[in-house]
């Protein structure tokens, strides 16, 4: 057995298969001593994580000694061999392939070149190094510049960087399809507040110009702004309320919208969000 090939048992399934996964594709092999077809397709599975050199890993689960997690995955015929990435199952196949179709297979699973240079960007940035960040995602958007989750980590490093005009103009070039990814909309919202945050007043300047006059909608807003950014949620949400009570029309009904986009912003905080979209459906009708 190569050094990227693991024995795994019910006890080290969420270790070796699912935390591991995290980091590089994993491939699990559910096989029996008694199975003529596991018996092919075993040394199969095992030069191929060998010549990937860690690219995958292959998890080798014993289905007769392991009920456990064969029951959990539902293992009704073997052998069966399925990919874990990010600690979720992604495929699978069933019996003794060919090795041209087992690599076939394995392919798919491999990051790209460009998901490879996104993983270091990501690197750098956790290392506080959001230049080289910036500069690896532009190697990346060279090599797929139609991927939308590239350009959403641009904007997101611009955004860390304190760039809310260039993370802006960054989200602009996501395609409509984007909208179907959660994360990459709470990016959005988050850039738009950025955006639409003024650095002319600080928040306590602005907290008086509203208490001094309640009807002063446009300090009223960028307070509103400013509270999201100190992730005050609660008065920004009773600030943009207020805007939609007294004016709809002020700047195009941005009290309403602005609210939208903060619900994008604070999906994990439901109690408030529900609490807020009733108060704002109450007031528009």
């Amino acid at each position: 057995m190569g050094s990227f090939t693991k024995d795994v048992t019910d006890e080290t399934f969420e270790s070796d298969v699912i935390e591991a996964s995290k980091k590089v594709p994993v491939l699990v092999d559910f096989w029996a001593p008694w199975c003529g077809p596991c018996r092919s397709l075993a040394p199969v599975l095992e030069q191929l994580a060998d010549q990937y050199e860690g690219k995958f890993l292959l998890a080798k689960v014993n289905s007769d000694e392991n009920p456990g997690v064969s029951r959990q995955y539902a293992i009704r015929s073997i052998p069966n061999v399925k990919a874990f990435i990010g600690g979720q199952q992604t495929d699978e196949f069933l019996g003794a392939l060919p090795e041209s179709q087992v690599r076939h297979f394995i392919e798919r699973l491999l990051p790209s070149p460009a998901q490879i240079l996104r993983q270091e960007a990501a690197q750098a940035r956790a290392e506080g190094d959001n230049e080289r960040a910036l500069k690896i995602l532009s190697q990346a958007a060279l090599l797929d510049p139609r991927n939308d989750e590239i350009i959403a980590d641009q904007a997101q490093v611009l955004l860390d960087m304190g760039e809310s005009d260039q993370a802006q103009a960054a989200i602009k070039r996501l395609s409509p399809l984007a909208s179907h990814n959660s994360w990459i909309n709470t990016l959005i919202a988050k850039v738009q507040f950025a955006a639409n945050t003024t650095a002319e007043e600080d928040t306590e300047s602005l907290r008086a110009r509203v208490a001094a006059n309640p009807a002063d909608l446009e300090s009223r807003f960028n307070l509103a702004n400013q509270l999201v950014m100190k992730q005050e949620f609660e008065p920004a949400l009773d600030h943009l309320l207020e805007i939609v009570q007294r004016d709809r029309n002020f700047r195009d009904d941005i009290g309403r919208k602005t609210m939208l986009s903060l619900f994008s912003l604070i999906t994990d905080r439901g109690d408030l969000v529900r609490r807020y979209r009733q108060a704002l459906a109450a007031a528009i009708h």
